[in-house]
């Protein structure tokens, strides 16, 4: 019956201006008190869908029924007046301010004049943190939390605004098994609580375990309703993909060779005064690929800043096959044979305002059998943009078309043709696969896999946990800016066992850490 629905989006239709249909005739019914599942590849239509519900889109056509009445969600602000709270999957904190300032933003208790309250802003972060189970420090800085507790933070923001549905976007995409085990504790007692979870994941395991039923979408179009209990992961990436998808990545043992990455006491202090990396040093050998796995805000991303010239260290070397690359400009670093796959794609992956030929060629422009005397050889680049989208799978018109009007799986596609097709001696892959569909996961997980096998050395930074373990050869665990431990065969690792390593639970020895260092 309709009345048991405390949301109906009916026959959501929307049309970009550029004639791209990114949701068609979509239905969308939630029950209250359930935890539901949206799912789909990148360019599904999801994240269209939750954005006209939470009031930053507006429909084409169709209707949205809350609670049984017809609304009209304008903007974000009328959704949260309505009871629509959306956390994203990037989050929406400022960092220089406390918890219980974050909390407070666009609402907040004055003393007088431009004078935050700050002691009822504690007040009501603590009362709400209790109120949840949702247990947060007010008075810390949001740049010295854990990315863990900055989840908490968000789901909390959304509550003190009287949100009776959530819509989580990619909530455990940065979390370990532990912050993850914990997070659906608190979902369920929200559940219990009788509030409504819209919950956007591309975590199949995590889908089943959380989840009561699910919505599918494929091409903007609904693939229908499904009883999670009733289904299996295989039939629901069928659904999502439109074929059959290998959900685990075969590999043969690795056969690593000569060193081609060299790092030695690596150190660096960010713009707060916090050493984000200390003393880190391990190698990388041609034809393995070594992971580091780590909760976010460790020093991973800090380490590949320094390794591509995103960033200078304080102290340390970094080699790569016997060339100090410290200092040199990325150019002269990707013509050491140094290849990156970016965490950030759209900052750092791509020229939004390019074309898909324009990004492809980017790394290569200069090449001779890409020009002719001053001028480009047209035909060359056309043939060679041409063979990178048919041998990377981008679904997309033509190498003319702006590569902003792909979906995420796609231009993440793009930005793997370009740095896999280059001939690189060592990849350095961060967070490779985040926020894509599982149809582009496998794909690029494969290649990673290829290419390693085929000789090249890879560096996997993931905060996915069954990423990491499962296509590293090996593995480095970083906590507080260091490596807090280093397995040499990932083959029998434990999900509990890294989480313990992960929160600094637990800590190798040095000398233990330091066998990563093969020379």
């Amino acid at each position: 019956m309709a009345e048991e629905y405390v949301v109906q989006m009916k026959g959501i239709t929307k049309v970009y201006p550029n004639g791209i249909a990114a949701n068609q005739d979509v239905d969308l019914n939630i029950r209250k008190g359930e935890i539901h599942a949206l799912m789909g590849e990148n360019g599904a239509g999801k994240s269209t869908l939750m954005k006209m519900l939470f009031g930053l889109e507006q429909p084409t056509s169709g209707e949205i029924w809350i609670n049984g009445e017809k609304v009209a969600l304008t903007s974000p602000t009328v959704a949260i007046a309505t009871g629509i709270g959306m956390v994203h999957q990037h989050f929406m904190l400022v960092p220089s301010l406390t918890v219980a300032e974050n909390m407070v933003l666009g609402m907040v208790p004055k003393k007088s004049g431009l004078l935050i309250d700050s002691g009822s802003a504690i007040e009501i972060t603590r009362k709400y943190s209790e109120k949840f189970n949702l247990h947060v420090d007010p008075t810390a800085r949001v740049c010295d939390i854990p990315v863990g507790m900055k989840q908490k933070v968000e789901i909390l923001k959304a509550l003190v605004r009287g949100a009776k549905i959530l819509i989580l976007d990619e909530p455990t995409a940065v979390l370990t098994t532990q912050e993850t085990t914990e997070l659906f504790k608190e979902l369920m007692s929200l559940k219990e609580q009788g509030y409504t979870i819209i919950f956007i994941s591309h975590k199949l395991a995590e889908i089943m375990q959380i989840t009561d039923r699910m919505t599918i979408l494929r091409g903007g179009k609904s693939m229908g309703v499904y009883e999670t209990k009733d289904e299996s992961p295989e039939k629901i990436s069928r659904l999502m993909v439109g074929r059959d998808v290998v959900l685990k990545v075969e590999k043969g043992k690795a056969q690593p060779t000569d060193t081609v990455l060299r790092v030695r006491d690596l150190e660096y202090i960010n713009e707060w005064g916090k050493k984000m990396l200390d003393k880190v040093s391990f190698d990388l050998r041609k034809g393995e690929i070594l992971g580091v796995a780590g909760v976010e805000g460790n020093g991973q991303k800090e380490l590949v800043d320094m390794l591509f010239h995103l960033n200078q260290p304080n102290a340390g070397s970094v080699e790569v096959n016997g060339t100090s690359v410290l200092g040199l400009s990325q150019r002269k670093i990707r013509s050491e044979g140094v290849a990156l796959v970016p965490e950030d794609r759209m900052l750092y992956g791509i020229a939004e305002g390019g074309t898909i030929e324009e990004n492809l060629i980017s790394d290569r422009s200069g090449s001779k059998r890409l020009n002719r005397g001053p001028l480009f050889d047209m035909k060359a680049i056309h043939a060679e943009c041409d063979r990178l989208i048919k041998d990377y799978t981008v679904l997309c018109k033509s190498g003319a078309q702006k590569v902003k009007m792909l979906s995420g799986g796609n231009i993440q596609k793009v930005v793997v043709a370009r740095e896999f097709s280059n001939n690189p001696k060592l990849i350095i892959a961060d967070q490779p696969t985040r926020g894509i569909d599982v149809g582009a996961t496998e794909f690029i997980r494969r290649k990673l896999v290829e290419l390693s096998r085929s000789g090249v050395a890879v560096l996997l930074v993931s905060a996915d946990l069954n990423e990491v373990m499962e296509l590293s050869d090996s593995l480095i665990v970083m906590y507080g800016g260091r490596i807090s431990a280093y397995f040499e065969d990932t083959a029998d690792l434990s999900d509990d066992l890294m989480g313990e390593y992960m929160l600094g639970l637990k800590q190798q020895a040095p000398e233990e850490v330091g066998r990563v260092c093969h020379e």
